[in-house]
């Protein structure tokens, strides 16, 4: 009688969520996942290991390694491989950056990302446009705390200045000019299929803003809604209804995103999570926001009928734009990243 047995080789049956940053965690699900003796599963990415942060018979977490992209995510069971599940991995696009809102991208695919400064702080540019090929250059420079981006339909780039108050129109060559002024901590804009302008101000209030006129002039201001106060930013964006959802961080782990229809009523729309920030539709009205569920971060993504999943594991996002070809741009606190998701995003322009 043979004193060996053979090892049970790990099955894999799926991965959660399908994609992921460096630095986030993946969830496997199988059979055969745990510990044989002393020796804990380990992983590879394709071509890169990965380290095995748990490991329980039907499941282990699986932590990104910086420097691994998309593959085949393979489970190691004392030496014997599992199936291969493919795992999307986010790849820097634009380092050394600092986004406190969702990027903006133009009609041509071109994404741009603010370089913002702590309050008060003046940095040498303040925007950048990061081109497809990933390269990146100056766009704007001299302009306080740049927050929320936003384009018009006109091609312009709008954005707030939280130090100031003040929102910004931004030509396509780069001009400058001021569009409207007493915005209290501006941060998140979007605008609507009409035209309008909506800005969060940070305090509590969403502000609406009329059409410019021929020459770029702000219309009429008002007052839209009221809601509780923010630690951080206000991050708006709409569905294809004309619903205007705001997120506004505070400290709570049970935050909300609020729903205001064209008349300026709120309700709750999803309430649980943690810290949540810059928001996305994609063409099936699903929402797609920076924030953490059941202590998962990452981006989560938010059915019509309000059943929310993580879609992307990560760590320090603030926001998130589609892009034309089923991709999305990811924002850190410090960076731009780059991930195949298979969606298309809400038409923004």
């Amino acid at each position: 009688m043979s004193l060996f047995h053979p090892i049970t080789a790990p099955h894999l049956d799926r991965v959660d969520p399908p994609a992921a940053m460096p630095g986030g965690e993946a969830e496997v699900h199988g059979a055969n996942l745990d510990p044989v003796g002393h020796s804990v599963p380990h992983a590879t990415i394709g071509d890169t290991s990965a380290f095995v942060t748990l490991s329980r018979p039907t499941r282990a977490m699986v932590r990104i390694p910086e420097g691994a992209i998309t593959g085949d995510i393979v489970l190691y069971r004392n030496g014997a491989p599992s199936n291969p599940l493919n795992l999307r991995v986010a790849v820097p696009m634009a380092e050394n950056l600092h986004p406190v809102a969702n990027p903006a991208v133009d009609a041509e695919g071109n994404v741009y990302a603010t370089l913002s400064g702590s309050r008060g702080q003046a940095m040498p540019v303040s925007i950048f446009r990061i081109q497809r090929d990933f390269q990146m250059t100056p766009f704007v420079r001299d302009l306080l705390n740049p927050t929320g981006l936003a384009f018009s339909p006109d091609g312009y780039l709008y954005a707030s200045s939280r130090a100031e108050g003040t929102v910004y129109r931004i030509s396509p060559e780069g001009a400058i000019s001021t569009y409207a002024e007493g915005m209290g901590i501006a941060t998140g804009i979007a605008f609507d299929r009409e035209g309008n302008l909506f800005v969060g101000d940070r305090s509590g209030t969403i502000f609406k803003i009329a059409p410019s006129d021929a020459g770029g002039n702000s219309g009429e201001i008002f007052v839209y809604a009221t809601l509780e106060p923010s630690i951080a930013a206000y991050h708006l964006a709409f569905n294809d209804a004309g619903t205007l959802f705001v997120t506004g961080p505070t400290t709570s782990s049970n935050q909300a995103i609020h729903a205001i229809d064209r008349d300026g009523n709120t309700t709750v729309f999803y309430q649980g999570l943690g810290r949540a920030q810059g928001m996305a539709f994609d063409v099936d009205g699903n929402l797609y926001v920076a924030a953490s569920l059941h202590g998962q971060r990452g981006i989560i993504r938010i059915t019509p009928e309000r059943v929310a999943t993580l879609a992307v594991s990560g760590q320090n996002l603030v926001g998130l734009a589609f892009l034309e070809d089923g991709c999305a741009a990811l924002a850190t606190r410090d960076a731009l990243y780059h991930v195949a998701l298979d969606i298309e995003g809400r038409p923004l322009i």
